[in-house]
């Protein structure tokens, strides 16, 4: 089910949206280039945001991971024999079809 929709926060997305039109060009300001001394004194601040990230990293259960393996399987068996039939009656058809060919 869709979710109604928020007129306060379509407002200010569009208020956002018409704030980066309205600069030259309809694009946002580059970033200032920092030197290696800039770049080190926001290292802390990187790793932090990157261990906040890896926080929100789920992994799958075990029991998912082998269901879904135990599924894969199964489809590969499948498609592997879908193109055993597939290929064996092509086979036997153009087999027929040049036999005949030839002997008439």
């Amino acid at each position: 089910m869709a979710r109604k929709p928020n007129p306060q926060a379509m407002r200010e997305r569009a208020a956002k949206t018409a704030a980066v039109m309205a600069t030259p060009g309809g694009a946002v300001a580059a970033p200032k280039k920092t030197g290696f001394i800039e770049g080190l004194r926001n290292l802390p601040k990187f790793a932090m945001e990157v261990r906040a990230e890896a926080r929100k990293i789920t992994w799958t259960s075990r029991k998912e991971t082998w269901i879904t393996s135990v599924m894969v399987a199964i489809m590969v068996v499948m498609a592997a024999f879908f193109f055993f039939v597939v290929n064996w009656l092509l086979n036997t058809g153009i087999t027929w079809i040049l036999k005949i060919a030839t002997a008439g």
